[in-house]
This record gives structure tokens, sequence and C-alpha cells, in this order.
């Protein structure tokens, strides 16, 4: 049975997902859930792999919205994007040179908010991308600092590839000293949230385990949900109070994550 929200107490909803490619999301259906799944007012894309003129035309500006994308100049390659149907001010890059022309990071900057879209590095290919994970984590943590400073509502979404504690994969022990959960990265985000003071919107609202937004492709993961929680939006507290429901739309897969609804008690008009 496919999975219906309603907006009987919350005025925005905002959806982050990993699209491992917006092409194969589009021909695998995206474009038609992200309409079923009205009405949203911010969509966060990550792992487009497309420059915006190859971007499919259901999925350039869906649904009456504006789009923007951030591509890599390698073609094929990361690239993020964010839709909406609100008035914001789009900035693509947060000052690095070198992570900036991969297109990783892509902020929407609303009258009382601001929303990111954020592909943080994996380094599960080998030790040189672990090297530019580790790098990508020390010159991103001074920017969610000022963000943090600044005042503004922020709600960071995106793939961080990194899952925080036990409960965020099944197989925690035989994982310590893979990408994704290795000590220095845990204690990174636990330094976002127990010293910068971001909130885990999803956390705080759903406690239970064997909540996942991305499977390995390999073997019957996705069946057997054998995930790992990567996929976040991270914000500062007073936005993360007025989180009223989070959903992990698993009825039908897209890609190898999963898109991660989440609905706020807050007006972005």
């Amino acid at each position: 049975m496919a999975l219906v929200y309603t907006r009987a107490f919350s005025p925005m909803r905002v959806i982050t997902f990993n699209v491992n490619g917006i092409r194969a999301a589009e021909r695998k259906g995206f474009a038609r859930w992200l309409a079923r799944v009205e009405p949203w007012d911010v969509v966060c894309l990550q792992e487009v792999k497309a420059h915006a003129d190859d971007v499919p035309r259901s999925l350039r500006a869906p649904r009456r919205s504006q789009g923007a994308f951030a591509a890599a100049r390698r073609k094929g390659y990361a690239g993020v994007g964010v839709y909406t149907r609100h008035a914001a001010a789009f900035s693509a890059g947060f000052g690095s040179v070198e992570f900036d022309a991969e297109g990783r990071y892509l902020q929407a900057d609303f009258r009382d908010l601001t929303v990111v879209s954020l592909y943080l590095p994996s380094g599960s290919s080998g030790p040189h991308r672990q090297a530019s994970k580790f790098r990508f984590l020390e010159a991103f943590l001074p920017h969610l600092a000022a963000l943090r400073a600044s005042g503004r509502e922020v709600i960071v979404c995106g793939d961080w590839n990194i899952a925080h504690q036990n409960i965020d994969l099944t197989n925690w022990r035989s994982n310590q000293k893979n990408s994704g959960f290795l000590p220095e990265e845990r204690a990174w985000l636990t330094h976002v949230l127990d010293d910068l003071g971001f909130v885990d919107v999803f956390r705080r609202v759903d406690p239970r385990p064997g909540q996942y937004t991305w499977w390995s492709n390999r073997g019957e993961a996705w069946t057997k949900n054998v995930g790992w929680r990567i996929d976040y939006q991270i914000a500062t507290p007073a936005i993360a109070a007025r989180a009223r429901a989070a959903s992990i739309y698993k009825n039908r897969r897209f890609s190898d994550h999963a898109p991660l609804v989440i609905d706020y008690d807050f007006d972005l008009r």
C-alpha cells in the first residue's frame, strides 16, 4: 500500500534524496512519486550526476517549482540540486577550491530559513578517497560553525556518508574499520551535534532501530533491510523542535538511497 502523507498540522515539508543519477531515478519513477507526495516545499537532491541541461525535463523544475543545480566540473559525477515553490536566493559552494568544483553544496536562503543540499564525499573506494573525505570534514566544519552562528534557522539536508551511532547501521560491529563508520568520522559528527549545537532531526522524531536510508546493491540488503542511515536533515535547535513527522519512503526504490521526508510546523511563505 502506498504511503500517504497528510498536512493536517504542518505547513512545511522538506525532502532530501540521493538520486544516484537523476536520469536513472527518473526512469524508475521518481518524478511520478514526487508528484504524489504533494504538497512539498523544498526538495534537496544529491549525486545528480548531470549538468542542468542534461536533467530530464520532468525534473528540471517539477510541479511549478524553481529548480537550481550545482554540478561537478567532471561530467557524470556528484552534483546537488534544490527545488522549491518559494522565493529563494541560491548560492553554490562553501568556499573550498577543491570541493566546490565537485558540486557538493547548494544553499537556498529564504526569508527566515536557510536550507542546504549537501553531498559529503564517500571514502569507501580506497585510501585516497578517505583522505579526500577527511579533508572535506576539516574544510567544512568552519562553514557549519558560521551557519550556526549566523542567527538564522538552518536545515542541512543530504547524504553525509556517516552513520553516527550503532543504531544507524545493521552490522555495526563488523564496520568499525570501514569508511562511513570510522571513529574519526563519528566523532566529527558528534562534534557537529554536541558542540556546534545542531540537531539530528530524524532521531529527534523517531528513535527506533532499523531505520535506514541506504542499502548496498549486493546480495539481498534491501530485501532484508541490511542498511545504513547516512542521509540526514541536521538543523538548528529552534527549527528542529518544530519537526512533527518523519518518514523514510521505501515502498518503491528509485536509487540505492531512499527519500527522507520531514514535516515542520513552520511557515516558509
